[in-house]
């Protein structure tokens, strides 16, 4: 799948009215949000608070004799992008509080380069009823504008209270 700035971007988010409206969209690819660009000052930022200064992330001058031409943008940072994807992409009006419960499966498939743009593409995989709310699976493809392999690829497990 090879994404492109032509796609159609979303004007805003996907809205759902009750949580419980997901149970019979199973296996649906729900939702697409818009790009977001992942410039070098947020690599920057990251590469501060996690302390990984790897010169493939912080250093222009040797990036751009490295094997991509240019810094890249760590993949962790990439993965901790999720939760903002998700809710820029999808809102479910009577949750009040979701929280993350982990991963199941993380690949990342290309790099990001600094300046490069992301956007997420979530397909619910599974939903799970809980007291006071429901557990979902999401498998959540980040796409790199411009590339035909996304960047990332990951299910993401959540629960969502209303």
């Amino acid at each position: 799948m090879t994404s492109t700035q032509d796609d159609p971007i979303p004007a805003a988010p996907l809205r759902v009215a009750h949580l419980q409206d997901l149970r019979d969209r199973v296996g649906e690819v729900l939702c697409t949000g818009p790009w977001i660009e992942i410039d070098q000052r947020r690599i920057d930022l990251f590469a501060q608070a996690t302390d990984d200064h790897q010169w493939i992330h912080v250093d222009h001058e040797r990036a751009a004799q490295g094997p991509f031409g240019t810094t890249i943008a760590h993949g962790f940072l990439t993965l901790s992008l999720l939760p903002m994807l998700f809710e820029r992409a999808l809102v479910i009006e009577d949750v009040r509080m979701g929280v993350n419960y982990g991963l199941n499966r993380v690949r990342f498939t290309a790099p990001v380069p600094a300046g490069g743009r992301i956007r997420g593409r979530f397909r619910l995989l599974s939903y799970e009823p809980l007291e006071g709310g429901a557990q979902l699976v999401m498998e959540v493809t980040m796409e790199l504008e411009g590339s035909s392999k996304p960047a990332c690829v990951a299910e993401s497990v959540s629960r969502r209270y209303v």
